[in-house]
């Protein structure tokens, strides 16, 4: 069946459009996901094993980071990467007894690490991000989620202009794809923000972008006002989806307390971030997917804040001020869903305090492990499951969650609704995998 198809089948199927539908996974993406079908008329239940916002929708660096369209997999990183792994202060670990599992697919990602993939990457990564702070205006519209939604300019931070320089074929796409910005040498950076230390001496400026206050209490309170709408959230696992003649009609959970039972739904949508592969597996589709573990640190009651999120590129690390607290979130590990937090990532972010804000003094510091979702293409899957009726993928966002969470349910919810995005869904379709 071809994609085409498969939209089609979908799009005019009178039930899954009309009916009940479950979201598999409270994240942003799910509650999106939820929030826009519920304006289209849907009934909703929200499923999470966990609750609203328990996984990489609460640890995320809190930036709507709409230029962030450039994947990790730009050209060279093949030959740079083995030497970033045995350099304790670069911003990539490995867990090696996991590189067996990890292995093919790392070959597929790898093999995207050239020009033209990337530029294609990019092109399909600004579909989903290029608006971020006005999708999220949207989507928070009237649901009392607006005030964490903070409108900012996000700055990339550089030792100077020659290590700025090294990164010139990123920078030449964001220019491509009409990224406004404005280059700001060490005078005019303090000037902007005297927070930073001298071992930061240039950095871009780029308006337009945004910042969410406390990322765990913004998809809370979207999660919050599903629910006062009408919808319904379960707190339990999905362990099968239930179908008949090639449509879903259910998803059999299981509570806390270890009792189950069949929800009855027309359509299911799995939003379930780096743990949806098996539920894909158990539609038909081996996907890719693996985790790339961040972290972040908070330093609490800090003496100083940045006026607005950064990116410290010698770490690869956002700097965002939040309510209450710095957060500094970034690191990039292999190592599955299964192993405990790493120290060395957590020391490499605290390392970078010092050198980024010398001087800066806080009252508590607090740790976060996640899992991004990172299928080997680094494009997400939004769209249907050919030859599932009613079966709908919302996953694989790497680095981008909660800058592309908006976005990416409301072109759910259309598909869903049997209404037509403006945009291509294609680079985003499930069955490419197949």
């Amino acid at each position: 069946m071809t994609d085409a198809e498969a939209l089609t089948m979908n799009r005019s199927d009178p039930p899954a459009a009309a009916g009940t539908v479950a979201v598999i996974g409270a994240g942003i993406v799910g509650v999106a996901t939820a929030l826009w079908l519920q304006r289209y008329g849907h009934k909703v239940v929200l499923i999470d094993r966990a609750g609203p916002a328990e996984g990489a929708s609460y640890g995320n660096g809190g930036v709507l980071a709409s230029c962030s369209v450039v994947p990790v997999t730009v050209p060279g990183l093949a030959a740079k990467a083995p030497k970033m792994l045995f350099d304790p202060g670069q911003p990539l670990f490995l867990r090696w007894g996991y590189l067996p599992r990890l292995a093919p697919w790392l070959m597929r990602y790898l093999r995207h690490a050239n020009a033209a993939d990337t530029r294609r990457i990019a092109m399909a990564l600004h579909g989903l991000v290029g608006d971020s702070l006005a999708d999220h205006q949207a989507l928070a519209a009237g649901t009392g989620a607006e005030r964490f939604v903070v409108p900012a300019d996000y700055l990339f931070l550089y030792r100077d202009r020659a290590a700025h320089a090294a990164d010139a074929f990123g920078w030449g796409i964001r220019r491509d794809l009409g990224f406004a910005m404005a280059e700001m040498e060490e005078a005019e950076l303090r000037a902007y923000d005297p927070v930073y230390g001298p071992s930061i001496g240039f950095a871009v400026r780029l308006p337009d972008h945004g910042r969410i206050s406390d990322p765990g209490a913004y998809v809370r309170a979207l999660a919050d006002h599903v629910v006062a709408q009408g919808g319904a959230l379960r707190i339990a696992e999905v362990t099968d989806i239930a179908r008949d003649g090639g449509r879903v009609t259910g998803l059999r959970l299981r509570a806390r307390d270890g009792t189950a039972e069949t929800l009855p739904c027309d359509a299911a949508v799995i939003a379930t971030g780096a743990w949806s592969g098996p539920l894909a597996a158990q539609l038909g589709l081996k996907v890719p997917l693996e985790s790339e573990r961040g972290y972040h640190i908070e330093l609490w009651e800090p003496s100083a804040m940045p006026r607005v999120p950064a990116m410290v590129a010698a770490g690869k690390f956002v700097a965002t001020p939040m309510d209450g607290r710095l957060r500094l979130a970034g690191v990039v590990e292999f190592g599955g869903l299964e192993a405990p937090a790493s120290r060395a990532p957590v020391a490499l972010l605290k390392s970078h305090v010092a050198k980024a804000f010398p001087g800066l003094t806080w009252k508590e510091t607090t740790e976060w492990m996640g899992h991004r979702p990172a299928p080997s293409d680094s494009i997400p899957l939004i769209g249907p499951v050919p030859g599932v009726a009613g079966a709908f993928l919302a996953f694989g966002h790497h680095h981008i969650g909660l800058t592309g969470g908006p976005r990416t349910g409301q072109l759910l919810a259309q598909l869903i609704a049997g209404r037509r995005p403006n945009i291509d869904l294609a680079p985003y379709a499930p069955s490419r995998f197949q």
